[in-house]
């Protein structure tokens, strides 16, 4: 089974990306940053999402994000699938962050429990197919709309949106256009998906 070991965020400004992924979410190996100057302006295409147990943890790791430098796209609130946030990273990543429960059922952690990459694509079902050939297996499938991918116990968890669906979540117009800003490492790669997600190896993400 494929998995993901990491995602590599590329930031114009390497020093303060680590100061506010260290302050706001310590996500360990999972997320990698490297320095980048390529042109990049609106929606990049993807989300990161941070799902964890309870509304409490999610108010806990919105509110670092937000004290770090983060600018919220949505407030932290209730909805009909739970509880949940949006914010903005100074690097302008976006981040989802959400707990399917709307009780909180303890004192408030900033425990991860699941890492997701939400890619978004044109055509859903093109880019199913795709990562079908390139060795991925679907775990779930709601026709044109969205898939999620089995990832195994890799520590990132992989899923396709319709872009434009993707940015209304996100609270962001969908335009944009440039750099995605992000290479997925994964024993499945080295390649480039239809919407132009670059995928590598282990081997080549290693520092010189």
């Amino acid at each position: 089974m494929t998995s993901i070991a990491s995602v590599t965020l590329e930031v114009a400004d390497l020093a303060a990306a680590e100061r506010f992924y260290s302050t706001a979410f310590g996500l360990d190996d999972r997320l990698r940053l490297r320095a980048s100057e390529a042109p990049t302006s609106g929606f990049r295409g993807f989300t990161l999402s941070l799902v964890v147990s309870q509304p409490a943890d999610v108010d806990a790791l919105v509110d670092a994000a937000v004290q770090a430098g983060a600018t919220t796209l949505k407030p932290a609130a209730k909805s009909l699938w739970g509880y949940g946030g949006v914010v903005q990273a100074p690097d302008g990543t976006i981040w989802q962050t959400a707990s399917s429960s709307k009780k909180n059922t303890g004192p408030a952690t900033r425990r991860v429990d699941e890492f997701v990459l939400l890619l978004g694509v044109e055509d859903v079902k093109a880019g199913k197919q795709f990562y079908v050939d390139h060795g991925l297996a679907v775990a779930k499938s709601f026709g044109s709309k969205y898939v999620e991918f089995a990832t195994g116990p890799g520590p990132v968890k992989l899923a396709l949106y319709k872009r434009r669906g993707l940015a209304k979540v996100a609270g962001v117009s969908p335009d944009g256009t440039g750099s995605h800003r992000l290479t997925i490492t994964s024993g499945a790669g080295p390649f480039t998906d239809p919407d132009g997600f670059a995928w590598t190896t282990a081997s080549e993400d290693a520092p010189v």
